[in-house]
């Protein structure tokens, strides 16, 4: 009897062998191999990329500004006080009313003008009085000497004792000194009254007048104000105070230009005259004395005035950098430099001139050095900064605006 022949039906129930088992096994295992491997990388990655954020974080990002130079080179502005070439306060030299002033603010007065009439009653009184007591003490004095006279002819012919005409002549010494003294309060009081009429002491402009009529002035009174200020102006005097680092380069007879709020656009030429010669220990500057024309009368006095000098090369004004650049601490003022590789230089700097919203340095950066600006109080030599590029300030610019 013949065997059954196979069919494909009988093929199908006995389904895949053992090798293909084994390939399919393999495919999902190195497939699960796969999976892991992304996930493992993914999460180093995510690490990774945390670390570099919480590094970026823990570095501070700063703005930078570079240090400016005085572009006019060699100029060094300053500001000045202007003065009058001579000023004087007319103060009451004796008690009394005033009667009546005779010039007022704004006038031009000549040496010797009259300014004011006091009336004095009490000083023509004492005048009056200290005549008397002179006339008297004049009379005595007569007396005493030609009784001394003739106690001298009565002594050359023995009448007298030589004591009694030295007596006699004694008093009359004694009468002579109660004499000058009378004569001379005659005058001291005769001075007191001729210092009721107050008058100018060389031509000028009255500045200040507080007299009124009626009004009571007490001499020598320290709170009292001057009734008269005269003020020589045909010169003015300007005043400045130069640093220490420039005073080398300021010298007497050295040309200057100044301007004044005033008049936008002029300059007003003066002149050098004198220098203190010492350094003050408040402000660290050397007071200096420049002279200025004023016939035009342009120039007033206790004005504010911007002085321009031309200093020797290389000193001008050096650079300058905005205020918030700057730390104050124990050991002066600093700045906080940002090198190429991102770390900070904490550096000393010397102020020549704080301008407010800008200070100009004589020393301790260069031009070409990033500076931090409002950098923190915590910040030393050797940290690490990023330094704020145009593109995030533009991009925490947007973010504000959205």
């Amino acid at each position: 009897m013949s065997e059954p022949s196979s069919t494909p039906e009988t093929q199908i129930d006995r389904g895949p062998d053992g090798r293909t088992l084994k390939r399919v096994g393999i495919g999902a295992g190195a497939v699960a191999l796969i999976v892991v491997g992304i996930g493992v990388a993914s999460r180093i990655s995510a690490t990774n990329e945390l670390r570099r954020t919480a590094a970026d974080a823990a570095v501070p990002t700063v703005s930078v500004v570079l240090p400016t130079v005085d572009g006019e080179g060699g100029k060094l502005l300053l500001p000045g006080n202007v003065q009058a070439f001579n000023s004087a306060a007319i103060y009451a030299r004796t008690n009394g009313y005033v009667r009546r002033w005779l010039a007022d603010i704004g006038d031009r007065v000549h040496a010797g003008q009259p300014l004011a009439v006091l009336d004095a009653p009490e000083l023509d009184q004492q005048l009056a009085a200290a005549r008397a007591d002179y006339q008297t003490a004049l009379a005595n004095q007569r007396l005493a000497d030609i009784t001394a006279k003739r106690w001298s002819a009565m002594l050359a012919q023995d009448a007298v004792s030589r004591q009694e005409a030295d007596e006699k002549a004694g008093d009359l010494a004694a009468r002579t000194a109660l004499s000058n003294a009378a004569l001379a309060n005659v005058k001291r009081l005769q001075a007191l009254q001729g210092f009721t009429r107050l008058t100018a002491p060389f031509d000028g402009v009255v500045t200040s007048r507080s007299a009124q009529i009626g009004a009571l002035v007490v001499a020598g009174n320290a709170a009292a104000q001057p009734l008269f200020t005269v003020s020589d102006t045909h010169r003015m005097r300007v005043y400045v105070r130069v640093p220490q680092g420039y005073s080398a380069s300021i010298r007497p007879g050295m040309e200057a230009t100044m301007s004044l709020p005033e008049y936008p656009g002029r300059a007003f030429a003066a002149r050098l005259t004198r220098s203190a010669g010492a350094v003050d220990a408040q402000s660290g500057a050397v007071l200096v004395e420049l002279q200025a024309d004023n016939r035009d009368g342009a120039l007033k006095p206790g004005a504010f005035a911007q002085v321009s000098f031309r200093v020797g090369a290389g000193q001008g004004n050096g650079v300058s950098l905005p205020g918030s650049t700057i730390l104050y601490g124990k050991d002066g003022p600093t700045v906080a430099v940002v090198g190429r590789d991102g770390h900070v230089t904490v550096k000393p700097v010397a102020i020549a001139r704080d301008e407010g919203a800008t200070v100009l340095l004589s020393g301790g950066v260069v031009p070409g050095e990033r500076v931090i600006d409002t950098p923190p109080d915590a910040i030393r030599s050797g940290d690490r900064v990023r330094v704020q590029t145009t593109a995030d300030a533009a991009g925490k610019g947007a973010a504000h605006a959205g």
